[in-house]
């Protein structure tokens, strides 16, 4: 790989030129200059400089999101592949959504510290955004569509969303015909859930209303849909078993939630490597199965 491409990666971590040359043993005029002849070769702007800071143009956004997937994808291949990662020893603070982290994540753990005897992992559920740096989390397990410049990130999974009531629900009150009929239904959502973004085509809705039921727990929503109590918008990972054997039917047919959601590993990007993390991502790269999490 061209190494100006991990020489971006850097500047965006750093924040700036001169920061980025500065761990890289470079001045910042050869920095802008490898990243001009990269601009130069590629056919497009990526950084709009001033003297103190740098920021990312939308093509170099674009770029820059897929780079630090592909470095941090190599970087767990050749600790792999080295046996690197083996020797990951010390603290190891890892974050992941609550109900994703007890159906998806958990159950791996105990293989990881077999394998890993030497690390002290630190492992905590929260649905709320974990600030990486503020939190001292090495690696943090993230939902979202796309994710923050300067985060080396690895995608997992899709995740697809879809509306879903029990059939005990139906059966009273009947079924939604469109996203505009949910304001005649008990919907739930979680707190931060609200609002709704359904896409169908190339038409979307936003769907904005109160829950029947005020929780800050995702995993409550899904027990209350099960229960017959509404009507939920839920990721196909979370509802897949209870779509397939008849206990959560599907709503809305045609309409999803937004597009291009994703599940992923994100880590602080640049500075020195934390053997712990990258053992942590390759382990789970390897076994969290999403197959059938995008299909809808």
């Amino acid at each position: 790989m061209d190494p100006d491409y991990a020489l971006l990666a850097r500047v965006v971590a750093a924040g700036s030129l001169s920061a980025a040359g500065r761990e890289m043993g470079l001045s910042a005029s050869m920095v802008s200059k490898r990243i001009g002849r990269l601009e130069a070769r590629l056919g497009v702007q990526l950084l709009h400089r001033t003297t103190r800071r740098i920021a990312l143009t939308e093509a170099g956004a674009r770029f820059h999101g897929e780079l630090v997937e592909i470095l941090a994808r190599l970087g767990a291949a050749e600790a792999a592949l080295t046996g690197a990662a083996a020797g990951a020893v010390g603290p190891l603070s890892v974050s992941a959504p609550t109900s994703f982290g007890r159906l998806h994540v958990v159950p791996h753990l105990p293989a990881f510290l077999a394998a890993y005897p030497k690390v002290a992992l630190r492992f905590d559920l929260s649905d709320a955004y974990v600030d990486l740096i503020g939190g001292r989390v090495d690696v943090a397990i993230r939902i979202a569509a796309r994710v923050d410049a300067g985060l080396a990130a690895v995608r997992l999974a899709a995740n697809a969303r879809v509306v879903c009531a029990a059939p005990a629900y139906l059966a009273v009150h009947g079924a939604p015909g469109s996203p505009e009929d949910l304001a005649r239904h008990r919907v739930l959502a979680a707190e931060g859930q609200m609002p709704w973004r359904l896409a169908r085509g190339r038409r979307e809705v936003v769907v904005d209303l109160p829950s029947a039921v005020a929780t800050n727990s995702s995993e409550v929503v899904r027990e209350l849909a099960l229960g017959g109590a509404g009507v939920a918008l839920r990721s196909l990972w979370d509802v897949g078993e209870a779509l397939r054997d008849g206990r959560l039917v599907r709503v809305l047919p045609g309409w999803e939630g937004t597009r291009g959601a994703a599940i992923w590993t994100v880590r602080r990007a640049g500075g020195y490597p934390v053997p712990a993390a990258e053992a942590f991502v390759a382990f789970m790269a390897g076994r969290i199965d999403g197959g059938d999490w995008g299909e809808v």
